[in-house]
C-alpha cells in the first residue's frame, strides 16, 4: 500500500463535499425532531430530492433551479407526512417508513429516462488569490456554494434554536406541547413548518448528490444516507455544532475509504465500503448508552398532539 499517493489537503477537501449531503439532511431533520416530530422518511425524501433537482436541472440547464426543484421535492413529499401525522394522527414512525418505501418507487418510476445523462456542471467559487493558499485554499476556498450554505445553515439554525424567540417557541412545542398549546401556541402549524423546512433541507441534501457529489442520475443512489442523517442527529445529541462534527466523521471515513481503495490498500474492498456505516453504528450505540433523555432528545418527540379544548 503506497500511503504517499494519498494527499492530504485533498482528502480533507473530499472530507466536507462527502459530508455535504448528510449534514443539509440531519440539519432539516434536527429541526423536525425539536419540534416533537420523528420523520423516518428521511431517505425517501432525499432521494426525492436527487431526482426532483436532477430532472429540472436537466431539463432548464440551471444547476441553481434544479437544487430549488430538489427543495420543493422533498418538501412535497414531507407535506404528505405531515397531513397524515398532524391531521390525521397517523403512527410518525410507521408513516416515516412508508414514506421513505413509496420515495424510493416514485424516484425509480420518474428517474427511467434520465439513466446515463450527465446533468449541467456546477461552477465552484472563485476566492482569487486566496484559493491558492497551500493547503488552506485547496481544503476549503475551492468549493461549491452549497458547501458554504451548508456550513452557513448550522450557525443559522444553532443562532435561531438557542436565541431567538422563534426557537424557543419550536422547542416549547417539543418538549411539552400541551403547554404550548395552553400558551396560545398553534401546536400543529409550527410542526406542519418544521416537517416542511425539513423536507425541504433533505431535498437539498439529494439534490446534491445527484448534481455535484455524483453528478448523474441512478437508482437508490442515496444508498442510506438519509438513515445516516437520522443516526447522526442522535449523535450529536440534537445540537447542530455536534451534528457538523458527525458529518464530517461520516464524510471522512467515506473519502478514507475511497483514497485507500487507490492507494491499493489490502483490504477486500467490501469491508472498506462499509465501514462508514459500521463506525456510524458503533458510535450511535455508544452515544445511546446513556437512553435519549440523557441526550437531551425532546421530551414529547415521537408523540401525537390532539387539541381537546
Amino acid at each position: 500500500m503506497d500511503l504517499s499517493a494519498i494527499n492530504p489537503a485533498v482528502l480533507f477537501a473530499s472530507l466536507i463535499v462527502a459530508a455535504t449531503p448528510i449534514l443539509l439532511a440531519g440539519l432539516g431533520e434536527l429541526v423536525v425532531e425539536k419540534a416533537g416530530v420523528l420523520n423516518l422518511g428521511v431517505e425517501g425524501m432525499m432521494i426525492v430530492g436527487a431526482i426532483c433537482g436532477f430532472a429540472v436541472a436537466v431539463g432548464t440547464g440551471s444547476p441553481a433551479l434544479g437544487f430549488i426543484g430538489g427543495a420543493v421535492g422533498g418538501a412535497a413529499l414531507s407535506l404528505i407526512f405531515g397531513l397524515l401525522t398532524q391531521y390525521l394522527l397517523a403512527n410518525q414512525v410507521a408513516t416515516g417508513l412508508a414514506l421513505t418505501l413509496f420515495g424510493l418507487g416514485f424516484s425509480a418510476l420518474i428517474g427511467q429516462g434520465y439513466v446515463g445523462i450527465k446533468p449541467p456542471m456546477t461552477e465552484r467559487l472563485s476566492f482569487g488569490p486566496l484559493s491558492d493558499i497551500p493547503g488552506l485554499g485547496t481544503i476549503l476556498l475551492r468549493h461549491d456554494l452549497m458547501v458554504y450554505v451548508a456550513l452557513i445553515a448550522v450557525v443559522a439554525i444553532w443562532y435561531v434554536l438557542n436565541r431567538t424567540r422563534l426557537g424557543l417557541i419550536l422547542r416549547a412545542v417539543g418538549e411539552n406541547h400541551d403547554a404550548a398549546h395552553a400558551l396560545g401556541y398553534k401546536v400543529v402549524r409550527i410542526r406542519l413548518l418544521a416537517i416542511l423546512f425539513g423536507g425541504a433541507m433533505a431535498g437539498l441534501g439529494g439534490a446534491y448528490l445527484s448534481l455535484i457529489r455524483v453528478p448523474m442520475w441512478t437508482v437508490g443512489m442515496t444508498s442510506g444516507a438519509g438513515w445516516i442523517a437520522l443516526a447522526l442527529v442522535v449523535f450529536a445529541a440534537w445540537r447542530p455544532g455536534r451534528l457538523l462534527l458527525g458529518a464530517w466523521l461520516f464524510g471522512g471515513i467515506t473519502a478514507l475509504q475511497l483514497n485507500l481503495q487507490v492507494a491499493g490498500a489490502r483490504v477486500p474492498v467490501e469491508y472498506l465500503q462499509m465501514s462508514p456505516y459500521v463506525i456510524t453504528i458503533l458510535v450511535l450505540v455508544i452515544m445511546s448508552a446513556k437512553g435519549g433523555r440523557a441526550l437531551g432528545a425532546p421530551a414529547a418527540l415521537g408523540r401525537s398532539f390532539h387539541a381537546t379544548h
